[in-house]
Parts: C-alpha cells; sequence; structure tokens
C-alpha cells in the first residue's frame, strides 16, 4: 500500500512539474534591405531613396520625441553614420509583433576627392527604444558622378 502511494505521488509530481515553457520572442529588431534606387547619381543634385523592410517582436521601434535618432546611415568612405528619427510604428505600450517596410531618402550625395566620380555603400542599422541594435544591411554600390 505505501508502494502505491509513494508511485502516486511521484506520478502527480511528475506531472505537475512538466509545464510548458512559454516561448520567448526575440526582442531584437531585424531589418532586410528592399530597393535602393537610383544606384547612380549627379552629386549635389539626385537623391537616393532606400527601402528596408522591418521585423519587431515587440513594437518597439520609433519614437515619439523627434530629437530621438534611431536609425543609421553610414556612407562607406564616412568614419561617422548620419542617423535619422523615426516615428513609433506600433502604439506605445502594446507589445505587438509586426513587420512592414520604412523608406529613407538620403539627400544629395556628394565626391570626397578630386575625381569624376565615386563609389559608396551605405551601412543601415536601425535600434528600438529598449537599446536593441538591428542586424546591419549594406546598399549595392552607388555611383556618385560630378554630373550625368
Amino acid at each position: 500500500m505505501m508502494k502505491y502511494l509513494f508511485l502516486i505521488i511521484l506520478s502527480s509530481f511528475a506531472l505537475y512539474s512538466c509545464k510548458k515553457k512559454e516561448k520567448t520572442l526575440d526582442p531584437v529588431p531585424v531589418i532586410e534591405l528592399v530597393n535602393v534606387t537610383p544606384t547612380n547619381i549627379a552629386q549635389f543634385k539626385d537623391s537616393i531613396l532606400v527601402t528596408i523592410k522591418y521585423k519587431d517582436n515587440n513594437g518597439d521601434i520609433g519614437d515619439q520625441s523627434p530629437d530621438e535618432y534611431s536609425l543609421g546611415v553610414k556612407d562607406s568612405r564616412l568614419s561617422a553614420a548620419d542617423w535619422y528619427h523615426v516615428q513609433p510604428l506600433a502604439p506605445l505600450g502594446h507589445e505587438l509583433k509586426f513587420n512592414g517596410t520604412i523608406q529613407v531618402k538620403i539627400n544629395t550625395m556628394f565626391l570626397l576627392g578630386n575625381g569624376k566620380q565615386e563609389l559608396s555603400t551605405l551601412s543601415i542599422k536601425l535600434k528600438d527604444r529598449a537599446g536593441h541594435w538591428s542586424n546591419e544591411i549594406n546598399t549595392p554600390s552607388i555611383t556618385i558622378n560630378d554630373t550625368l
């Protein structure tokens, strides 16, 4: 009898301890390059439109404050990135899994050297409100011309 009671208690303990673990989603945003146009520009004249696809598991991309810059775009010819403000992409205070696209207009680029043409790529990364950095993506080569 004692053996059966022990077996029942042990079985009960085993059943209750086998809880299903909740799957936690990665809070780090993920970005992917969709399009860059044009890739052949005249300096001081043409702008570039970069389209980025994003995925975020907790909805904290973007900030209400226009003084917060969360999208970094670095010209491969320069040492520092240019920073852009991204407005909230989901309602604040709600943890939502969502995805979509962001379009960034890169204003006129220019030649840094004395030549008639230079090549550059842009490296792009995104930071959410929790301080998580996305992966970094790179554009194809962009040709900057003295004149077209």
